[in-house]
């Protein structure tokens, strides 16, 4: 599931999916009416990746919040963000016990849960994890690499760069100049 691709626009309701990239925008398709529009830099944008709940120790990801409602609702939708107050409110405290009550507001449980609907009903919500197969002999064998030290020929010391404009002089013709006796220049 990724929802950097998800976008929340203030003052715009519902959510929307990045479809490309403009010159001076991006073009975004709604999930609820499948228009597409350029938003704007000026208007403020967030991904679903970004968004967190403020909890009693460390924000949590919204990512984990729906994690957290899919498995209470075994991938069922959760109930109508239009209900009662108190109902919400024993919703979330059910799925999310370390919310921060005075942080988090009753319009952002509402929002949160409207968003899990919109994203459950349009199937954007994928919480099979995928096992990525690292096999061992591979790790081993580029540890062994970075530990071997190269060859004394390969560390040789970086050529000097020459000063712009100026011709490189030599350690010994710098002491023989110093001795020369200096001559004056007559007109």
């Amino acid at each position: 599931m990724d929802l950097s691709k998800i976008l929340s626009i203030s003052g715009r309701p519902g959510l929307y999916q990045v479809i490309s990239q403009l010159k001076n925008s991006v073009l975004v398709e709604s999930l609820l009416d499948k228009k597409r529009f350029p938003a704007f830099p000026h208007e403020k944008i967030s991904t679903l990746e970004e968004i967190a709940v403020f909890t009693a120790t460390e924000d949590k990801p919204l990512k984990d919040i729906f994690k957290a409602f899919y498995d209470k609702l075994e991938g069922k939708p959760a109930l109508d963000a239009k209900s009662d107050n108190k109902m919400l409110q024993a919703f979330f405290v059910e799925v999310v016990p370390d919310y921060d009550v005075e942080r988090v507001y009753i319009s952002d449980i509402r929002k949160i849960v409207s968003w899990y609907n919109l994203l459950l009903e349009h199937k954007i919500l994928d919480f099979t994890e995928k096992e990525e197969e690292k096999p061992e002999e591979n790790t081993e064998e580029k540890k062994i690499e970075t530990t071997q030290e190269t060859p004394k020929e390969e560390k040789a010391e970086p050529k000097k760069k020459k000063a712009a404009g100026k011709k490189a002089v030599s350690p010994e013709k710098k002491e023989k100049e110093k001795e020369a006796p200096v001559k004056k220049k007559t007109k």
